[in-house]
């Protein structure tokens, strides 16, 4: 769905970037919003960005959500 490599996946889990739910047996459950974050992870490296970037990036991103919603 992504195009990106599982342990790929797994380093991004491990950076922050992103927390998918999990079952009650460990398997990472992947949420539509998980997806999107991972579409925006993989157009931000395409345009160069590296991790710490990319983690900067998707929490101003959060941020600006946040406050458009207390308007």
């Amino acid at each position: 769905m992504t195009s990106l490599q599982i342990q790929n996946i797994r380093v991004y889990e491990r950076r922050g970037l992103l927390e998918p739910e999990r079952s009650a047996g460990g398997t990472r459950l992947y949420s539509r919003a998980d997806i999107e974050v991972l579409h925006r992870i993989r157009d931000l490296l395409a345009e160069g960005l590296n991790l710490a970037g990319i983690a900067r990036v998707l929490e101003l991103e959060a941020e600006i959500a946040r406050l458009r919603q207390v308007t």
